[in-house]
């Protein structure tokens, strides 16, 4: 496993989406009531920026045609979108956010 320093935890407040390069891959952090979650930053449906998109709970909405994933599991929860994104594992050190890039 090689996890990879990308934030720190105060970067990101609860409720909030931030959008990180990771060795030439944009890596959204989602911070849903403290806890860390890290997917790619792009929709399955039509590669759109899930970054931009907002967090309702668990489940990050995208901002082009409004699919939902839940951002725990990568599941696509709502159509336009079918196929799950992909997600990191992420581990906390002190304030630093570590995230799995393998």
């Amino acid at each position: 496993m090689a996890f990879v320093k990308v934030a720190q935890v105060s970067d990101i407040a609860a409720g909030e989406v931030r959008v990180f390069e990771i060795e030439g891959e944009d890596i959204a952090l989602c911070n849903i009531d403290g806890e860390i979650y890290a997917i790619a930053d792009l929709c399955t449906h039509d590669d759109g920026p899930l970054g931009q998109g907002h967090l309702h709970g668990d489940q990050i909405e995208c901002p082009r045609h409004g699919a939902r994933f839940d951002v725990r599991s990568g599941k696509a929860l709502t159509l336009p979108a079918v196929v799950p994104i992909p997600t990191f594992e992420v581990k906390i050190e002190g304030d630093e956010v570590l995230v799995n890039v393998d």
